[in-house]
């Protein structure tokens, strides 16, 4: 039978090579928290303390209640990232959820399927006998790792190693640590919304003259491409003026370099009827 411990102990040894990138992914993640609004639950309701995360921080009062929050985090230093991540969000949850939600979680998963990796080549025998029991073929290592169940305790020890190397750092010294790396993965969520927003094939010839007036009225126009949300009327307005008629917008608009939020806020204004002048 394989040794299932085998594949803990690989993952364990992963992430111990990979706790640098974990602590720069926790610091990168923290950069803008300081700026959210602060809440305080009171008599079982959600109340905004009119000051942001950050000001409380910097007078060095606690910003995690005593009524929410993980028992583990309980005795935070007071504008520390444990106490922030102890902070409730505006929706009710506590920043630690979203923390887990959005940086341990995949950060594991990503560990365990290298530690698959590891031992598909170092351990072929074994490797080839735990597949047999989990009756897999190996060529879809994530559904191998969730089926191994071997995330779990990983995301425990993930936790540990970010609160031992920045639970009681300053919250501000954190988000300053994280800047670099989170101006990358800013870039990099617009290069993937430019990705998903590139321009289809044109499907017919019935459009290519309307097509032909909006990819010269984008030229033109003033406007970052892919074009933003906050971009979406100044949009509209160049194709109108380019001589499109307000129907024909929205059948143009998926061959264009268009961001998919933008897309749909020119749709709203199409059906609203307009721009309105």
């Amino acid at each position: 039978m394989f040794d299932v411990d085998l594949m803990a102990l690989l993952s364990r040894e992963v992430l111990r090579e990979r706790a640098a990138a974990l602590i720069a992914e926790a610091c990168a993640w923290s950069v803008g928290l300081s700026d959210q609004p602060h809440h305080l639950r009171r008599g079982g309701r959600l109340v905004a303390t009119g000051v942001t995360m950050g000001v409380r921080a910097a007078h060095g009062q606690p910003l995690s209640g005593e009524e929410d929050g993980r028992l583990e985090l309980g005795d935070a230093r007071p504008g520390s990232f444990a106490d922030a991540l102890n902070a409730l969000a505006p929706d009710g949850t506590v920043y630690a959820e979203r923390f887990d939600a959005e940086v341990v979680e995949p950060f594991v998963l990503q560990t365990c399927v290298l530690a698959a990796e590891r031992a598909r080549d170092t351990r072929r025998a074994d490797w080839a006998e735990l597949l047999d029991e989990l009756g897999e073929d190996g060529a879809d290592l994530v559904e191998v790792v969730r089926l191994g169940e071997w995330e779990a305790p990983l995301r425990i020890d993930a936790e540990h190693l970010v609160l031992a190397a920045l639970g009681a750092a300053p919250l501000v010294e954190v988000e300053a640590e994280g800047l670099p790396l989170s101006l990358v993965r800013a870039a990099e969520a617009v290069t993937r919304a430019a990705a998903a927003s590139a321009p289809a094939p044109v499907p017919n010839d019935d459009l290519a003259g309307s097509l032909f007036l909006a990819q010269a009225a984008l030229r033109a126009a003033e406007v970052t491409v892919p074009v933003p949300p906050a971009q979406a009327a100044q949009l509209l307005a160049a194709l109108l003026a380019a001589g499109l008629l307000l129907e024909e917008v929205p059948a143009v608009l998926p061959h264009l370099p268009v961001a998919s939020a933008t897309l749909r806020k020119v749709d709203a204004i199409v059906a609203a009827g307009g721009l309105g002048y």
